[in-house]
């Protein structure tokens, strides 16, 4: 470390907050700072720049770089994709729909539809909406080229490949046809970046009507077409309220129809479909209790006073989704931690898809057309490539239609998945999902462990299946998810276990997961890593304040981690939507409580373990100043000399860089640096 050049030192103020003066986008002062940072976490790494490539090299020789996405079956089309070797992104296609059935690719008959790597041009691209009219004549998408979140609309010509780029600013991405394959519906942003109108466009039109505007800076707004395809819902939700209105999507120009007016606390999602032979709603609802319960009502009466109950709430069961299909209707549980796929054929008794591992990730991928007599599931497993895998809904027999390649040696039976249970503070369990190498597993423990946690939202972080991550595997490491309390994992009491005042659980949880993994053996303090994202990054950031000692290395993605201040200042895109998810400052009790846990205001003269923070200069979710701020105190703070890096990602936003290339470099580097702070290669 003596001959690197000093660590870039940011002005401290003599103010409240001293480092405010980072928030100043695009001053002079604030990018060269921002670049000293880059350039010095450059130098520290300089050494591992002949790993960092090998790694990059390692993990893009197990991606199939030339690759067919399974077709979808549309209409007279078969919708696909391809993976090409050096593009960063993949081409969508489609060719005539076989006459037999099957899935085959008529390669001479195939049409490029769009070209994501050629609009790139090699910067930043999000491909918002890819969306083909009912009548499949035209194709409506919408572009991010800076990270920002705000989209570009356009509307191709399939036929004669004419473009046009509509005239709207401001725009969500969202692109929803009715069925006349000439009325296109979008959603427009507020200045704080929230989904506030919903417009309706007539191609040729030069205008825009709005259709609904949602003044109630809480929630958010929606457009989506029915399983059916013959009405449009618009869903407007805050964090703890629901709210959808309907239309019939043959007739677009008609005026909307409320099904149950907000009342607070109550979360309701609509779908139409067929019950028995009829056209119906189905509704799922917590009316009757916080998991949920599902309820259907007749087409032409779909009011909350006509709801019927079908499945009943059950404490023990989350009903997390619906899918529907004209021969059956599936629900999407979560049991014991679990997700899990119930299936309800018309007129037949309902049973359960069984699966082969004991922790896993499931989830309905595609219901593919209405009338279809399968559908497609998503089943993947820490140590389990993911499958795409075939359900006769009548029969409930599988068939694994792809399984996404693990190029070179690969042997799924050489690594074991685990469920282990560490016991809380408060006597919570809290499950943990962990996977290693057979034999490391079985014998050459401890060993140096990459724990990684969210704890927000009601989100659930199911096991998956990382190519990258079998880099760390091999070189000896195991891998663990911490599922939280904040989570959705086991229900949406663990979620409201761990938000508002009940906060410090998440991090109660991920500490005691922790200090379950080192007492079981598995790992030691001076070989645990930690790593979140988002609200994860604030779940990294709290627990390192909280106990550093129990860690050696954290890495932090675009970290929520000035909480207090973001949550204080209402004209930042987002801030009064979270007021459901942390509280409102404003009220003195709130801001205590935020005060006490937000890492940025706790950062204190102690020793903390090797740090690398990620940052997205155009990251509309998360500020840069963020992780900015926090690494400028911590520097100025600490009392330990371990390495200490922010990376600012000039041409990205929240999900990072856009190219799968650019993200893989990224994985690279992150784990160049935990290789680095373990004398690992």
């Amino acid at each position: 470390m003596a001959s690197l050049p000093p660590a870039p030192i940011a002005r401290r103020d003599a103010a409240s907050d001293p480092y405010q003066w980072l928030q100043q986008r695009d001053a002079d002062e604030v990018l060269a700072y921002l670049q000293a940072e880059n350039a010095y976490l450059e130098a520290s790494l300089a050494d591992q720049a002949g790993l960092r490539e090998q790694l990059f090299l390692e993990i893009k020789g197990r991606i199939r770089e030339t690759d067919l996405s399974l077709p979808s079956p549309w209409g007279p089309w078969l919708y696909y994709q391809r993976t090409t070797a050096g593009d960063e992104y993949p081409r969508h296609y489609r060719c005539p729909r076989p006459a037999d059935g099957s899935l085959n690719i008529d390669d001479s008959a195939e049409q490029l539809l769009l070209d994501p790597n050629e609009l790139a041009g090699g910067g930043f691209l999000s491909l918002g909406a890819f969306s083909v009219s009912p009548d499949h004549s035209l194709l409506a998408y919408s572009l991010d080229t800076s990270g920002d979140e705000i989209y570009r609309l356009y509307v191709k010509d399939l036929y004669s490949g004419a473009l046009n780029e509509l005239p709207f600013d401001d725009c969500d991405g969202s692109m929803t046809w009715a069925n006349d394959s000439r009325t296109l519906f979008f959603g427009e942003l507020d200045d704080t970046h929230r989904p506030h109108r919903l417009l309706r466009h007539v191609l040729g039109d030069e205008a825009a009507q709005e259709v609904f505007h949602e003044p109630d800076g809480r929630f958010f707004l929606h457009c989506y077409r029915s399983s059916s395809e013959r009405k449009l819902i618009i869903a407007l939700g805050s964090k703890t309220t629901s709210e959808a209105w309907m239309l019939d999507a043959d007739h677009p120009q008609q005026p909307l129809r409320c099904v149950a007016p907000r009342e607070e606390n109550h979360e309701y999602h609509i779908d139409h479909g067929m019950l028995d032979g009829d056209w119906s709603w189905l509704v799922r609802s917590n009316q009757s209790g916080i998991n949920f319960a599902l309820y259907a009502a007749p087409e032409a009466s779909p009011e909350r006073p006509n709801w019927r109950e079908l499945v009943a709430h059950d404490p023990a069961v989350m009903i997390e989704d619906l899918t529907l299909n004209r021969d059956a209707w599936l629900l999407s549980l979560r049991i014991g931690g679990l997700p899990v796929i119930e299936v309800h054929p018309q007129n037949a008794a309902s049973y359960r898809v069984e699966l082969p591992d004991a922790a896993y990730s499931l989830h309905v991928q595609d219901s593919l057309e209405f009338t279809s007599e399968v559908v497609r599931l998503r089943y993947e497993a820490l140590n389990r490539p993911a499958q795409v895998r075939q359900l006769d809904l009548a029969s409930g027999a599988q068939q694994v239609l792809k399984q996404t390649p693990v190029e070179g040696p690969f042997d799924a039976d050489a690594y074991e998945s685990r469920r282990l249970w560490a016991t809380a503070a408060d006597g919570s369990q809290v499950p943990i999902s962990l996977v290693g190498r057979r034999d490391l597993l079985d014998g050459e423990l401890p060993a140096p462990l990459y724990l990684y946690g969210y704890g927000a939202y009601g989100a659930c972080l199911d096991p998956w299946f990382s190519h990258a991550r079998l880099s760390l595997l091999e070189r000896g490491f195991v891998f663990a998810i911490a599922h939280v309390r904040g989570g959705g994992e086991l229900g949406e009491a663990w979620y409201r276990a761990g938000k508002l005042a009940h906060k410090q659980n998440s991090f109660d949880d991920f500490i005691a997961c922790a200090e379950h993994l080192i007492a079981e053996g598995y790992s030691r303090p001076e070989q645990l890593a930690i790593s979140g994202g988002s609200a994860g990054g604030l779940l990294i950031g709290a627990v390192l304040n909280q106990r550093p000692e129990l860690f050696a290395a954290a890495i932090a993605e675009v970290p929520f981690v000035d909480v207090l201040n973001t949550m204080l200042d209402p004209d930042l895109p987002l801030t009064v939507t979270e007021y459901d998810e942390w509280g409102n400052p404003q009220e003195p009790d709130v801001h205590a409580r935020i005060k006490a846990y937000a890492p940025y205001e706790n950062v204190r003269a102690q020793a903390y373990p090797a740090i690398l923070a990620v940052a997205g200069y155009h990251d509309s979710r998360v500020q840069y100043w963020e992780a900015a701020k926090w690494v400028a105190k911590l520097r100025a703070t600490r009392t330990d000399d371990h390495l200490l890096l922010l990376k600012t990602e000039f041409a990205a936003g929240h999900g990072g860089m856009s190219g799968r290339y650019q993200a893989l470099h990224d994985v690279a580097l992150e784990y160049a640096f935990l290789l680095k702070v373990f004398g690992r290669h």
